[in-house]
């Protein structure tokens, strides 16, 4: 199945769709994400583990870790090394925790962004926008990758 996106802008493959500092390209989810950023780590966590987490039970585990510790970006620096592996974006697992430990909120509005550059609705989760496929004729579900072996 080909991946088709709603709103894709082209950029190189391998790469981040925006800039680690961009935060301000998506001023209300920045906002959010400064204020209350277990809301944009549950909404990335559940597109990216496709439904089987929810924002909800994904939000409050950052917090808990977050309370308890302080460090919620110990926990969210594994989605952003799961959402590299998904759709073939360069990068390390060290560079992942240095990025969510300097700068924690950075981190979490890019892969924000990138979710929605690749035609996800954060607002509607991995169910609303699965449905939305389904109505629209929208292949969003599986990164496509070149090369390799065909059935």
């Amino acid at each position: 199945m080909e991946a088709q996106h709603l709103h894709a802008k082209p950029h190189a493959e391998g790469e981040w769709s925006t800039g680690f500092c961009d935060c301000f390209s998506d001023c209300s989810n920045c906002c959010i994400t400064c204020w209350c950023p277990c809301i944009t780590f549950g909404q990335v966590a559940e597109i990216v583990d496709r439904g089987s987490t929810t924002c909800g039970t994904a939000g409050a585990l950052y917090a808990l870790i977050t309370a308890i510790i302080g460090c919620g970006c110990i926990y969210s620096c594994f989605y952003r090394k799961k959402m590299r592996a998904q759709y073939n974006i360069g990068g390390d697992d060290c560079g992942d925790c240095l990025k969510h430990f300097c700068c924690e909120l950075c981190a979490l509005t890019q892969q924000y962004r990138e979710l929605k550059h690749r035609g996800y609705d954060m607002s509607l989760g991995w169910a609303g926008n699965e449905e939305r496929q389904n109505q629209g004729g929208v292949a969003m579900g599986a990164p496509v990758f070149q090369g390799g072996m065909n059935r």
